[in-house]
C-alpha cells in the first residue's frame, strides 16, 4: 500500500485543541481513503461539519492535509502539540529540510 506524509487532527467535540499527527498513512487506490494507527478515515462527500475525512469506524471528523513546509500545521484558532510518529521522523525532517526536530512549542 502507498504511504503519504499526511497531518491529521481529531476535530469531532475538540473546538480546535483535537490531539493532532504527523505521520505515514496508507492511501486506497482512489485515494479517498486513508489507513493511520488502525483507523480507516473516508473522504467526507460535500465536506464534514468541521473536518474532510470520518473514521469508519466511529464517525468521528478529522482534517487530514498534507504537512505544511513552515511547520505551522494546526489551524490560526487551533491549539496543542503536534505529535509526529516516530516511524515518520526521517521523511518528516527531509520534508521540512531540518537536521533534527524543533523543540516543543507551548
Amino acid at each position: 500500500m502507498k504511504q503519504k506524509l499526511l497531518y491529521m487532527e481529531l476535530k469531532s467535540g475538540m473546538s480546535g485543541g483535537g490531539p493532532a499527527w504527523i505521520g505515514l498513512a496508507g492511501m486506497s487506490k482512489s485515494g479517498r481513503t486513508v489507513y493511520f494507527n488502525g483507523c480507516a478515515l473516508k473522504r467526507a462527500v460535500g465536506g464534514g461539519i468541521s473536518g474532510n475525512h470520518y473514521c469508519l469506524e466511529t464517525g468521528n471528523e478529522y482534517w487530514v492535509s498534507g504537512p505544511k513546509k513552515d511547520g505551522c500545521d494546526r489551524h490560526w484558532a487551533g491549539r496543542g502539540l503536534v505529535l509526529i510518529a516516530a516511524d515518520a521522523v526521517s521523511e518528516y525532517l527531509e520534508f521540512r529540510g531540518l537536521d533534527e526536530l524543533e523543540p516543543m512549542k507551548h
